[in-house]
Formats: C-alpha cells, sequence, structure tokens
C-alpha cells in the first residue's frame, strides 16, 4: 500500500480536526461551531482559573475578609459561567453571520464578504477581551467596595488574564478558521499585500502575551511587597509568588509560543511537502492558501510557480510534438536569449516517405477515412523514428522527412536510418494497407541549423542527402518492397544491418551529375 504523503497525513490545513478540503458548507458550519465553542469556553475557564490562583496566594495583599470570599464565591463562578455562555453563543453567533456564504451555500463572495471573513478572529478577539475587561472592572469595584487593600491587586491581576487569554482565542480562533480564510483567500493574489499581523508583529505581540505581561505581574507583586500593605509579607509568601508567577510564565508561555509556532510553521510545512510533490515529478501539487500574512503570500507564491511549470511544460511538450524532443531539449537548455539562426555542416542519414497515390484515395473515400489512414501511417512512421533515436524533422502533406544524426550526435545514423525504413516498410505493408507507400534512404553532408527569421524560424537540415532521399523516395515507388537506399548508406552502416541490404544498380539522380549506386533490401517487406 502506497504511504501517503505529510501533507494529506496532517490534512490541507495544517491540522485533520479541521477536515477536508472540499467539505461541504454544512459539515463545515458544524464543524466550526462545536470548535469555536468548546475552544472559547475552555479558554475562559482555565483563564479564570488562573487568575482566581494568581489573586488569592500570588498576590502580597492583605487575606481576604469575610465579606470578600462570600462575594468572590458568588461572583466569580457566576460570572465565569455567564461570562463563558455569552462569549461562546455571542462569538459563534456573530461569526457564523459573517461567514454565511461560506457555510450555508457555495455562493462566490465579494470583496467586502471575503475582508470581513478574514476579520471574524480579530472580531471575536476583541469580544473575548470586552468580556474580560468588564471582569477586570467589576471585581475591581467589588473589591473596593468590600476590601480596598486587594484592589490593586485584583485589577492588575484580572486584566494581565485578560490579555492572556484574548492573545490565546486569537490563535485558537485563528486556526479553527482556516477552512474560511482558505474559502475567502481562494483566486486571490495574496502576494499583493499583506492581510492582517504579520509574521514579525506576531512574534512580538505573543512573546509579549505568553512572557512579558507574567513577568510584569511579578514585578508588580514585588513591587506591592514593598508598600505598607504589603510590607508585613514574609519571605515563604514572596517565594510562593515567584513560583506561582514563574510556573504561569512557563505553562502560558509555552502554550502561547507553541500556538504561535504552529501557526507559523504549518504553512512552511504545506510548502515543503508541496515541494518534495514537485521534485518527485507531480506538477499538479497545489496548496490550500489559508494565512494572510507573508505565509500566505508563501503558500500563493508557489501555486503561482507551480502553475507556471505547469504551463512551461505543457508548452515544451507541444514544442518538442512539433519540432522533436531532441530540438526542444537543446533549445531549452541554451535559453531563449541564446537561440540564433545559422547552422553547422554534418554527416547524417536522412529518410524521406511519401504516400502512393494518395491523391487518388482522397478523391474516392470521405474525410474521416482519409484522415484517419493519415494518422494510421504517420504514427507507424513516428513511431519507428524514435524508436532508432531519429526526428521527425518535417510532415510535408503526405510525406514525411526525417533525420538521424542531427541535432543531436548519433554515431550509428546509417544503420539507424536503414533499421528505421526496413521496420517501417514492414508494419506499413501490414498496419496500413490501404495505402502505399515509397521509402528513400542517403547519407551525406548536410547543412543543419536554424533557418528563417528571428521571430519565427525552425530547425532543419539541408543539403545533397535530404534532397538525395527525395529523389530516391521517387524511384522506390516502383522498387521491391517499395524501399530504396543509396550504397553509401549501406556501407556507412554496420555490418548486421549492412547484411539485409543488396545493391540494386545504379542511376543518376536529378540534380547530380554523377551516377548513385542504389541498394534495396535482400529480402523484401510483405508485399501488397
Amino acid at each position: 500500500m502506497p504511504r501517503r504523503s505529510p501533507s494529506l497525513r496532517r490534512g490541507p490545513f495544517g491540522s485533520r480536526i479541521l477536515g477536508p478540503r472540499d467539505q461541504g458548507p454544512r459539515q463545515l458550519r458544524i464543524r466550526i461551531q462545536v470548535l469555536l465553542t468548546v475552544m472559547l469556553v475552555t479558554t475562559n475557564l482555565v483563564g479564570a482559573l488562573v487568575v482566581f490562583v494568581i489573586n488569592t496566594w500570588a498576590i502580597p495583599s492583605p487575606s481576604p475578609n469575610r465579606a470578600m470570599v462570600l462575594a468572590l464565591a458568588i461572583a466569580i463562578p457566576s460570572y465565569v459561567v455567564l461570562a463563558a455562555i455569552v462569549g461562546a453563543i455571542w462569538g459563534t453567533t456573530s461569526s457564523l453571520r459573517a461567514l454565511r456564504w461560506a457555510t450555508q451555500s457555495e455562493i462566490d463572495p465579494g470583496h467586502s464578504q471575503r475582508a470581513r471573513a478574514l476579520r471574524v478572529p480579530l472580531s471575536l478577539t476583541s469580544a473575548q477581551f470586552s468580556i474580560w475587561l468588564v471582569g477586570t472592572i467589576l471585581f475591581t469595584v467589588l473589591t473596593v467596595v468590600l476590601q480596598p487593600a486587594r484592589a490593586i491587586g485584583t485589577g492588575l491581576t484580572v486584566g494581565i488574564g485578560a490579555v492572556v487569554v484574548s492573545g490565546i482565542a486569537y490563535l485558537l480562533t485563528e486556526f479553527t478558521l482556516r477552512p474560511i480564510a482558505a474559502r475567502a483567500l481562494a483566486d486571490v493574489k495574496v502576494t499583493q499585500r499583506v492581510r492582517g499581523v504579520g509574521v514579525g508583529p506576531r512574534m512580538a505581540i505573543f512573546w509579549t502575551l505568553g512572557t512579558g505581561a507574567p513577568i510584569v505581574g511579578l514585578l508588580i507583586a514585588a513591587i506591592l511587597a514593598l508598600t505598607p500593605a504589603g510590607s508585613d509579607a514574609t519571605l515563604a509568601q514572596l517565594a510562593v509568588v515567584t513560583i506561582i508567577v514563574c510556573g504561569i510564565v512557563l505553562v502560558f508561555g509555552f502554550l502561547l509560543t507553541d500556538l504561535n509556532a504552529r501557526s507559523v510553521v504549518a504553512p512552511l510545512l504545506s510548502v515543503r511537502d508541496a515541494m518534495q510533490e514537485v521534485e518527485h515529478g507531480r506538477l499538479d501539487a497545489d496548496i490550500v492558501v489559508y494565512d494572510g500574512t507573508e505565509l500566505g503570500q508563501l503558500q500563493s507564491g508557489f501555486n503561482s510557480m507551480v502553475h507556471g511549470l505547469r504551463e512551461r511544460e505543457q508548452i515544451r511538450d507541444l514544442f518538442g510534438r512539433h519540432v522533436g524532443e531532441e530540438v526542444a531539449a537543446a533549445a531549452a537548455a541554451l535559453g531563449a536569449g541564446e537561440i540564433e539562426l545559422g547552422g553547422e555542416t554534418r554527416v547524417c542519414s536522412v529518410l524521406f516517405v511519401d504516400l502512393i497515390g494518395s491523391t487518388t484515395y482522397a478523391t474516392q473515400h470521405g474525410p474521416t477515412e482519409v484522415v484517419a489512414v493519415l494518422n494510421r501511417f504517420f504514427g507507424v512512421v513516428v513511431d519507428e523514428v524514435d524508436r532508432q533515436h531519429g526526428l521527425v524533422n518535417k510532415f510535408i502533406g503526405d510525406a514525411v522527412l526525417a533525420i538521424f544524426g542531427a541535432p543531436v550526435e548519433l554515431p550509428d545514423h546509417a544503420t539507424a536510418a536503414l533499421a528505421a525504413a526496413r521496420a517501417m516498410a514492414a508494419r506499413l505493408a501490414t498496419e496500413v494497407p490501404e495505402v502505399e507507400a515509397g521509402i528513400g534512404v542517403a547519407t551525406g553532408q548536410v547543412v543543419a541549423g536554424n533557418v528563417g527569421h528571428e521571430q519565427r524560424f525552425e530547425y532543419t537540415v539541408i543539403g545533397d542527402a535530404v534532397n538525395s532521399a527525395a529523389r530516391l523516395t521517387d524511384l522506390a515507388k516502383d522498387a521491391p518492397g517499395r524501399v530504396l537506399a543509396s550504397w553509401d548508406s549501406v556501407t556507412a552502416a554496420d555490418g548486421t544491418e549492412a547484411a539485409r541490404w543488396v545493391e540494386h544498380g545504379e542511376t543518376v539522380l536529378r540534380g547530380r551529375s554523377g551516377p548513385t549506386r542504389l541498394a534495396v533490401l535482400q529480402e523484401s517487406p510483405v508485399q501488397r
């Protein structure tokens, strides 16, 4: 069983609990509602517990009197439960209202809807901070009324708790809403600008929340210990204060740092995994862009890069089909700016094949049938030329010009050309019996290179070998097996291939002054 890639194991949004990429609107709405409710309620309850511990044992102030204990015993649980319920209902309801386009239908959102969706984590955080701010004011006023000596410590403790809990709520909310952010950022060029708090400011903010704020609490505790109200604090009490605050720094600082690190690392891992996919040749790799910061720019930039690679590969494939893979590879190796007009002199072998009586066949059959026959004919020719590492240089109507030995060096080009002609003749006789074709092979010196204009050129060969192959093709239509080669090609081939050919007299080809010795197959292909 094939091993799944890390990106599939983690999920498209960095975590499997966020669901698949193609989950439906109803499934997405339920998932977000459950996750938001659980995370927000849990964060508020844990924050309230920590504030209670700090205010009770970590602040060097007088012990709470009976009235204070009774008031706190009633007010703290009541407010925490009420705030958790209100915060969860208010937060999830307002969030789902802003995200209705993504969780209730598959409509294409407008710019304002996208922007509003991306602001939801900040809006939820503001709501949480507002609830805690109200709690800070409420408990500070309550302490001022019942025990003024504890008012400063209470206000500062709940205030710091509000900042820390809001920071955690922001990270958890942003994590939960990644699927929505992905839909909001779909088809949007994230590289244009950063949406939200960038990576650098985010690091500074959450260091302040996870480490700076608790340290400030420790500093306040020390200052309060020096005031008249806390002057009677013992060394043991100060040690307890230090232990509790340091524990909070370790726990909440680690939690915030871990959440922040995950929010940064997850997009980086998605890019890394996708790069591994591309490295293995899978150019269909695609990353879900769910971050509006520089990390989202990285994800979006990777998608643009892979899209460009796919287009380049498609163009290269199309280019290779037009001019041959060797020519395309040579052009790609040089680069567009380095390809120049001009050629070089080479000794190579040329194969020319032309249909016999194709005009008559076309007039007697329908266009669909004619095209089908031509495609089968060209298929055999291209297949055999490729098999012998030649280049199909041109399709000229119902004829084909193939080159062996250019643009890529082919040491035994004559052997390759003769073998291709022999196999081609045998296959055409059995696979395309509707038509006949003449095949000519010649070896000699040619000029190979790019001809045309600097804005539009093609790779071709010009010379005596090309003309000779074309003339031999005409003569091959009346030769045994419909294949005719120059004796120079036979003598240039290796012994095994040369043994398959025999001399067939000589003739003066049109355009030449001297005779050309000819050769035909010793055992002709299947006769028509």
